[in-house]
Order: structure tokens, then sequence, then C-alpha cells
């Protein structure tokens, strides 16, 4: 139980010069001598372009206790949260008479399972996406309703790939089937979209290379307000500002990067390596939830057709060229370590939520963690079994440690109707939907 020395409401704000931040969920926010039994509910998808190396991607075994395959092993520790899920189809990024566009259609058809039209225009058009859903009925206080985040630049307009126009490259979540919601690529400016600043771009300038931080103008509010909390609620606060200081300094190490040294297709100021950017990306996520700014993120990790190499882990080969592998045993063999790296990051985004506290559980107890490629086969462009993966606890009314395997033909649009279910989104028909997932929530 837990006693505190004032009460405060769950959206509690400090404002201060240039800046107004959200509080992380405290015992001062629930009423005295009582605990919170649940947590908030949230959402969040994790997209990775280019399909997968399958032979190693699809566990060996199904059912309950399945046998971890090679790709997904960095997940060990998360398996009784996990559900993997072969035999689902993302049959709309087909090309159904179109002529190519295989990567543009694979992201906006995952969680929209629509057909998106083929335009260089800004006529696009594709669905609303199953985030942009749960956000509608989840986040409606929210200060954002969502939030969309990437690694790899979205600066490119016009066309990109056989008439498609970037726009669908770009987007892997659409508010309305014609307003797709770009993801921002920038730490900085999700950090200032997160917890504002309020000043000019020349002040920001001067606080970073200052070494200033967002707190610096909080600092007589926070002083206040921690005479008031409990040791509990004093503790959390002071991690809660840690971390906001760590995301800080991290942007402003990459910001100082030498801009003497050019490199090609990457803006001075953004992280060196694929892991410290994609870490980075996952804390401002992490942030967003637990100071409850909103509740649904999405992540491009890697964008569809993207010329991205990890040198850092031994592949100087291209993304894209990669996937191409011609059933070449050595490259096969080194796509399947690029799936797993990318796996394995995002083990740290879930040791991250797992970390934090939230009420009677953590962040990730109350999180529903969508992982998946909006194409399986990468070498062929196949759309059908997508590798897909959702991570959950008992509070989102899901029993992992099961690889769930359905037959031919089952649209991967069911998987989106039963998680949109979860979170209380009733709906009779979503693209090529044919109703829920049977055996999703049984033990």
């Amino acid at each position: 139980m837990v006693i505190t020395k004032l009460a405060l409401p769950r959206r509690t704000f400090l404002r201060g010069m240039g800046a107004t931040l959200a509080l992380p969920f405290l015992d001062a926010m629930v009423p005295a001598m009582s605990a919170r039994a649940a947590g908030t509910p949230r959402f969040t998808a994790v997209y990775v372009g280019n399909g997968a190396n399958m032979f190693d991607w699809t566990p060996p075994t199904e059912g309950v206790n399945f046998e971890l395959s090679p790709t997904l092993k960095p997940l060990e520790s998360f398996r009784d949260r996990m559900l993997v899920f072969t035999g689902l189809d993302n049959y709309p990024a087909t090309d159904q008479g179109d002529t190519g566009g295989q990567h543009p259609r694979a992201a906006p058809a995952f969680m929209s399972s629509v057909h998106p039209k083929q335009t260089e225009g800004a006529d696009v058009k594709a669905g609303t996406t199953v985030d942009q859903l749960i956000a509608e009925k989840i986040c409606r206080d929210s200060k954002l309703s969502s939030l969309e985040v990437a690694v790899d630049r979205n600066d490119v307009v016009g066309a990109c790939d056989h008439g498609y126009a970037c726009a669908y490259m770009n987007s892997m979540s659409w508010k309305t089937p014609t307003m797709p919601l770009p993801a921002e690529t920038n730490p900085r400016f999700v950090f200032e979209r997160l917890f504002g600043t309020g000043d000019t771009p020349e002040e920001r300038e001067a606080r970073a290379q200052e070494d200033r931080s967002i707190l610096d103008g909080l600092s007589q509010e926070i002083s206040k307000l921690s005479a008031k909390l409990g040791g509990h609620d004093r503790v959390k606060l002071g991690e809660y500002f840690d971390a906001i200081r760590d995301v800080e300094q991290r942007i402003a190490k990459s910001e100082s990067y030498n801009s003497d040294f050019e490199v090609p297709e990457r803006p001075v100021g953004l992280p060196e390596t694929f892991r410290e950017y994609a870490e980075l990306m996952f804390d401002l996520q992490v942030l967003a939830f637990r100071a409850d700014i909103t509740r649904v993120t999405s992540f491009m990790m890697a964008r569809e057709n993207i010329q991205r190499s990890y040198n850092e882990i031994g592949l100087p080969e291209a993304h894209h060229s990669m996937s191409h592998h011609g059933n070449n045993p050595e490259k096969m063999k080194a796509f399947s370590k690029l799936n797993m790296y990318h796996t394995d990051t995002l083990s740290y985004y879930l040791d991250k939520l797992q970390s934090i506290q939230d009420g009677d559980g953590t962040l990730l107890d109350s999180t529903v963690v969508l992982y998946g490629k909006g194409m399986s086969d990468g070498n062929t462009h196949n759309n059908y079994s997508v590798p897909v993966v959702v991570l959950g606890g008992p509070e989102n009314g899901l029993q992992g440690n099961r690889h769930l395997v359905y037959p031919q033909g089952t649209p991967l649009a069911n998987l989106s109707v039963s998680l949109l279910e979860k979170f209380g989104v009733n709906v009779e028909q979503f693209g090529d939907s044919t109703g829920q997932l049977p055996m999703l929530s049984d033990v």
C-alpha cells in the first residue's frame, strides 16, 4: 500500500522557460492507501523492410514451448510474452496488376491491409493503419495522438520506385487512407516534439554548446515538487530526469560529430552507427510512454529498399542488396546475421520497457509490441507468410511462449482485427480480413 504526502492528477506538468515537462506515473497519482491494479494500455509497432531469410526466421517447431529459430534467439528472455506467427499473408502488398512496386507497397499494407494506389503524385491512397485506430481509442487525452520515428532519411520526394510516390516508402502509419504520417528521423526534433523548447534554433544550439538541459529551466519547480513527495516518488522522479538528461547528452554528442568528415546520405548530427541511432530512438519512445505523452508509437527501424551498410558488425554490403542473395549460402548467412542483429536491437527496447516500473507492473506489462516485415523472402519479393511477432503481457490478454501456424491464405489483416479487439476497437472489416485469428489468446 502507498501513503503519499499529496495527491497529483495523472496528467501533471512542470512548466518553465521554454519547456513543458510531463511527469511519469507516481505513487502520488493514486488515491492514498491504494495501488493501481492495471497499467495504461500502450501499443508500439516496429517495422524492418526487405524481408528475411525465412529458413533462419521460422521456428522449427510449433505450439507451446516451441524451439526458437536462430533469428529469434535474441528474444529468448521474452519468450513467455512472445507469439510468433507463421502463415499470415500480406496479400494487399502483391502487385495485383501493377508494374513492380513491391517495396513501396509492403510497408503501407503491413498495418492497413489495403492495396496502395500506384501513383507518383500527391494523390496517394492506402488505408488507415491499425496503430492509428488504436490511437483514436486510447490517446484521446494524450498530448500526442501518436509518435512516428525512423532511422533512415525520408526527405526524398516525388517518385521512388516503379511509379509509386516516396510517401509510400516513408510511411508505415496512415491516419486516414489519404494521409500518411512521415516518420521523424532527427532525434533532436523528436525530443523537442515531446518536451518542447519554445526558443529559437539559435538558442537551442547555444544551450547544446553549453551542455545545458531543458531541466535547468525547471529547477525551482522540481525542487518544490520533490519536497512534497514521498521517498519512493523522489527516487522515481530522479531516475526519470536522469533518463531525460542521458538522451539529451546522446543527442548533443551526435550533433557534435565532425562536420568536416563527409558521410554520404547521412546528415551531420545523427548517430554514427545504426545501433546507437536505433537505441536513441527507442529511448525517446520509452520517455514518451513513461511521461504518458502518447500511448502509441511506430518505428521504421529499416525502410524498404534501404541501402544502409552495417560495417559495425562486419556487413559492408547494403541491406537491400543482401536481401537479393540469389540463394547463395554465404550471402544467405550474411543476411541472417543482419536479421538477427535487428531482433537483438529490438531486445534492447524490450529490456528498457521491462526495467521501468509503471503502477503495479512495468511498462512492458501494459504494452503490446508488434514486430514484423511486409514481405517474407526479400530475394523474390514474396508477401506470403510474412515474418510477424507480437509481444505482450497478461494485462493484454495474450498468452505467450507459442508459435502459431495458420493455414495457407490466412490474411495478416486477421491479426490486426484481433489486436484491435484487445484495445476495445471493434471492426466488422479491416482490409482483406475474414475474421479474428483463432488461438491468439488461448493457453
